[in-house]
């Protein structure tokens, strides 16, 4: 039975809404790596962590002693790479391996081939039959639920409205306005909004090229009952669907394969990682890159659906593309690209300045969340005497940003949390500038 196969079996079931886990592969066949390949990572691995027991190397490889991994070392131990130094009982699990003189020559040659020492990689066709045809869908969000995970932000119907359908699709969402009026803290709240949970491999197999993929950085673990894990296959992690935030530091390289001359295997981009999740790229416009780049860079992602990465040998692969991009920018969309290309972002939807009422209501929130009253007739005060006189628009940032002003004064100057005319005027003219 191929891997491919192997993953077409029953799965494991966690819980709704979440996949199946793939189970244990039951031969080396299953696992889509070859005898060679299992042996030279068990060398490399012994090579970096000392010895070892048979269960121990079980759990850094996240292969199965028995059918899989008792066969690599018997193998080993065959050609004199390795050795028994002692047993702590009459099963294999229990006894100790570690390297022969030969064996360190051999592991110490492979280490300079690549140095990549993890959990065995998930060979590539079988990622993408995964993605394919396991993968659970992109779960809608309801009004009713996103409504409650905007709870804490000032939103209007409206952009509500506009944002549901846009989350919904799977696809690409373009947002933009004015800075400081809640386009990143709409977009970490879709991830609250995220249901459900992606199988994310340890690491991918390109013909014996090493893509590492997890990241802990990026993807959260979902817990698993341990009888169920030990069942499945462990080179794959149950995890939250991703939400990966990238800004102006984004680089062109940074969206393709990384390869790491120092120890020789690459590291999975962004957009890779993301899979199953959302990518959002925060002030687009202001990267190194220029737009029109950027976004050529997307089209056949977004309209085909997958993606290619080509390695330092030139050959060319291709992965399943199941992201929500997201494009987050200060700047007006005509001024970065064409029509053309804006075409191709499905939905493109202002965040605009708040309303006076609305600016009122997220200044009544803010001031209770920090410790002041909320008195009317200062905030009264605020906007008639440094907006509506000077011609400032309101932002939605601004009444956390005064409040903070004005906390810090009072910290400085012994006064209790209480907004006076004063406090607001000192607040005012150190936050605001004219330009």
């Amino acid at each position: 039975m191929t891997a491919v196969d192997a993953v077409a079996k029953e799965g494991i079931y966690v819980g709704d809404g979440l996949p199946t886990l793939p189970p244990a592969p039951e031969s080396i066949e299953e696992t889509g790596l070859t005898l060679d390949f299992l042996a030279d990572l068990t060398l490399k691995t012994l090579y970096v962590r000392g010895t070892l027991l048979g269960s121990e190397l079980s759990d850094q490889l996240k292969l199965p002693h028995f059918n899989v991994l008792e066969h690599v070392l018997k193998f080993l131990r065959d050609e004199e790479f390795i050795e028994v130094r002692r047993g702590y009982g009459q099963f294999s699990t229990q006894w100790v391996y570690g390297l022969t003189n030969k064996g360190f020559v051999r592991a110490r040659e492979l280490m300079e081939q690549s140095s990549y020492v993890g959990p065995a990689p998930v060979p590539i066709r079988v990622y993408t039959d995964y993605i394919e045809r396991y993968q659970v869908p992109w779960e809608g969000l309801t009004e009713q639920v996103l409504r409650e995970v905007l709870s804490d932000l000032v939103v209007n119907d409206r952009l509500i409205r506009k944002l549901g359908p846009a989350f919904n699709s799977g696809k690409s969402m373009f947002l933009y306005g004015n800075a400081g009026n809640g386009k990143t803290s709409i977009a970490e709240r879709f991830a609250r909004a995220l249901r459900g949970g992606v199988l994310v491999p340890y690491a991918l197999e390109v013909n014996g090229q090493i893509i590492r993929f997890f990241d802990p950085a990026y993807h959260e673990p979902i817990p698993v009952p341990e009888e169920k894990l030990q069942a499945s296959d462990r080179r794959w992690v149950l995890c939250k669907r991703p939400f990966i935030v990238v800004g102006g530091e984004l680089r062109m390289e940074n969206l393709e394969l990384s390869y790491d001359p120092t120890v020789k295997y690459y590291n999975a981009p962004f957009q890779l990682k993301a899979n199953g999740g959302v990518f959002m790229i925060d002030d687009f416009g202001r990267q190194r890159i220029h737009p029109r780049d950027l976004l050529n860079r997307w089209i056949v992602p977004l309209e085909k659906g997958i993606d290619y990465y080509t390695l330092q040998t030139g050959e060319q692969i291709v992965v399943p593309f199941k992201v929500l991009i997201i494009f987050s920018t200060n700047i007006a969309p005509k001024e970065l690209v064409e029509e053309a290309f804006l075409r191709r972002i499905r939905y493109k939807i202002e965040v605009g300045d708040p309303s006076e009422e609305e600016f009122r209501e997220i200044f009544r929130r803010v001031a209770e969340s920090m410790g002041f009253e909320y008195e009317p007739e200062l905030l009264d005060y605020l906007i008639e005497r440094h907006y509506k006189r000077v011609g400032r628009g309101f932002r939605a940032v601004h009444p956390r940003d005064l409040l903070m002003q004005a906390r810090d004064y009072c910290n400085y100057m012994g006064w209790q949390y209480k907004l006076t005319r004063e406090l607001i005027d000192l607040a005012a003219e150190t936050y605001f500038v004219e330009l």
